[in-house]
């Protein structure tokens, strides 16, 4: 695992580190890092955490209904959404993914070939299990969601 290709999700409880996968899905990839890069997804809420399924974060509006304004085509694959699996969320458009992401809290396989995965967490998933629940408006405004304090390409740390 390369540092290049090693992304550190620092959250409030601690850093989660990620091995990037550019040979499965190498525009998410690409596109990740340079939101990381640009410290795009600093300070940012995972406006959705669903118990047992997956927590979500990437949204600059904190709502679930925004982005940075470029969508990167599918690559879909046979990586499978298991533990810790890092998938880039989308709406109904199969090439609308965008900044938003999910890591999987357990098996999730029945996603398998309908998102595009690109990560996979190898240390400080007890970070993620940690994240606060909740989702929708009422968490979004005032459930007071966790926050990623930094998110870098190791390379650069």
């Amino acid at each position: 695992m390369s540092l290049e290709d090693t992304l550190y999700l620092d959250l409030e409880a601690g850093r989660v580190t990620i091995e990037l996968l550019p040979d499965v899905a190498p525009q998410h990839v690409a596109r990740i890092k340079e939101l990381a890069r640009q410290g795009f997804y600093d300070g940012l809420t995972f406006h959705r955490v669903i118990e047992g399924f997956m927590a979500q974060g990437g949204d600059p509006d904190g709502t679930g209904m925004g982005g940075s304004g470029k969508n990167i085509s599918a690559e879909f694959s046979s990586t499978p959404h298991t533990r810790g699996a890092c998938s880039m969320a989308r709406s109904q458009d199969p090439n609308s993914g965008d900044s938003q992401f999910f890591i999987c809290f357990g098996d999730a396989t029945f996603l398998d070939g309908q998102y595009s995965v690109w990560g996979q967490v190898t240390d400080g998933m007890d970070h993620v299990d940690g994240l606060k629940r909740g989702e929708g408006m009422d968490f979004c405004m005032n459930g007071d969601p966790d926050k990623i304090v930094k998110m870098q390409v190791a390379a650069d740390a």
